[in-house]
């Protein structure tokens, strides 16, 4: 009988990891493709991943009771503001918040860079997001290029997309 249980955990366990290998499954890391989303946006357009390719991405996670989310904030708008002319667009994903709390954040703050709702937290299951925030530098053919847990600050995001740039 014990014989039988071990082997019965033993498929079950290699199931588990087969799916976990699969295709779609795959874990976001640096030198692979990002895994695409598709999320309503604070502004009621949506916000997809595979559309901005041919750009270079920041994409964020974050939420509003987050403090190193709120300090990192304004580092991330002026990031959109002095890059977006040179074809770089920051997402900031808002995790399992409520619509309305976000929006009222985001005018609040006068962002507006475009603000994605993961309301049931699935884009950020799907990046392995698991503490915030986390940011992910997508490359214009929609590579990560780079991976970075913590707050950002202005000069860490200059040097990421002054040589991602530099390289085209």
């Amino acid at each position: 009988m014990i014989r039988y249980s071990v082997c019965r955990l033993l498929i079950i366990g290699l199931g588990v990891l087969a799916a976990c290998a699969a295709p779609g499954a795959a874990a976001p890391e640096i030198g692979r493709t990002a895994p695409d989303i598709r999320l309503e946006g604070a502004a009621g357009a949506p916000v997809e991943l595979a559309a901005l390719r041919g750009q270079v991405v920041v994409l964020n996670f974050w939420a509003s009771w987050c403090g190193p989310c709120l300090a990192e904030m304004p580092v991330l708008q002026r990031t959109h503001d002095a890059y977006r002319d040179r074809g770089v667009t920051v997402v900031a994903v808002n995790l399992r918040e409520d619509p309305a709390t976000v929006r009222a954040f985001v005018a609040e703050q006068a962002l507006d860079m475009p603000i994605a709702l993961d309301p049931d937290g699935l884009v950020a299951d799907r990046y392995l997001v698991k503490n915030l925030p986390v940011s992910f530098l997508i490359d214009r053919d929609g590579v990560i290029r780079e991976r970075h847990l913590g707050p950002l600050r202005d000069r860490d995001l200059a040097r990421w997309l002054d040589g991602i740039l530099a390289a085209e």
